[in-house]
């Protein structure tokens, strides 16, 4: 209650929850922002009940002690009547559906890379040496066909030729997936409008857009950064600021696709003559190329 006393206890299982919390008037309902807690918060908060999710590193520190179940929810409560508490938007499912597109298709590219690191390492068993790459993989299965069985027993060959068959499958899915992102990002003026960003792409706007719902939870584009680790882990005290490393805290996959867009912008920058390319070009006299792309 609004004097922190607890006034109502009890353990339930998940199928039993939405039904006790309907039978209850509406209040304020703290979720730790974990897997399936956007689902939750949504249907909770079709009773009526005002929800708010939080990171679970924010409401670790308000855990005294031992850790169980009952410790944690009581830590919860704690966290979420703090006012300077941070609090991440509830995700529409329509948002989630893309996302499930992007972590599908991460799925699929990390599949197909396994293959490829397989085909070319059997291949160099037998002498067929192949530069790295998606492009030179077909070069080399014209050559893994056309060997004969002194070069290539014929059990070795078909092994090759069915993984060469599920690689293409993979490359039929991944596309499919890439044009269902399109005609999302087609739709959505968010995602439209993050592309126009040099190094944003369909794919890193269709995943910024999904991801971050409410900009304006961020004061500044720093801050931003800081939740996707993208600023270096602080350990200061007495006034001396001593900094390390990225922490690498947030999501790793929006970190990465904003890596290697910056990566893209700073290859370009080189040969182009521009006022934001002499800026970088300046940059990189100064600093490792992969510290600024950072």
């Amino acid at each position: 209650d609004a004097n922190s006393d607890v006034v109502w206890r009890k353990k339930l299982r998940r199928t039993a929850l939405l039904g006790a919390l309907a039978k209850i008037p509406p209040c304020l309902v703290g979720i730790e922002a974990c897997a399936t807690s956007h689902y939750w918060a949504r249907e909770i908060s079709a009773l009526g009940h005002q929800v708010r999710l939080m990171p679970p590193a924010y409401v670790k520190a308000y855990l005294r002690r031992q850790k169980n179940d009952a410790a944690d929810a009581e830590a919860i409560c704690e966290a979420v009547q703090r006012p300077m508490m941070r609090f991440v938007p509830v995700k529409s499912a329509e948002r989630q559906a893309v996302l499930v597109l992007h972590r599908s298709r991460e799925l699929l590219v990390r599949q197909r890379t396994m293959l490829i690191n397989a085909i070319r390492g059997h291949c160099a068993e037998f002498g067929l040496i192949a530069a790295q790459g998606v492009r030179n993989v077909s070069e080399l299965m014209k050559r893994v066909r056309l060997a004969d069985q002194a070069v290539l027993p014929e059990m070795a060959k078909n092994a090759m030729i069915l993984l060469a068959e599920q690689l293409e499958t993979l490359d039929m899915q991944i596309q499919r997936l890439n044009r269902r992102l399109l005609v999302w990002h087609r739709q959505d003026q968010a995602s439209q409008r993050l592309a126009t960003i040099p190094g944003i792409g369909v794919i890193s706007a269709t995943a910024l857009a999904a991801s971050v719902t409410d900009p304006a939870q961020f004061r500044s584009g720093r801050e931003f950064s800081a939740s996707l680790g993208l600023v270096p882990r602080q350990n200061s005290s007495g006034g001396k600021d001593r900094l390390g490393r990225i922490s690498k805290m947030g999501d790793r996959y929006l970190r990465k696709l904003l890596v290697v867009g910056a990566t893209s912008v700073v290859r370009r920058a080189r040969t182009a003559d521009s006022a934001a390319s002499n800026w970088v070009c300046g940059l990189l006299e100064r600093k490792p190329t992969r510290l600024l792309t950072v």
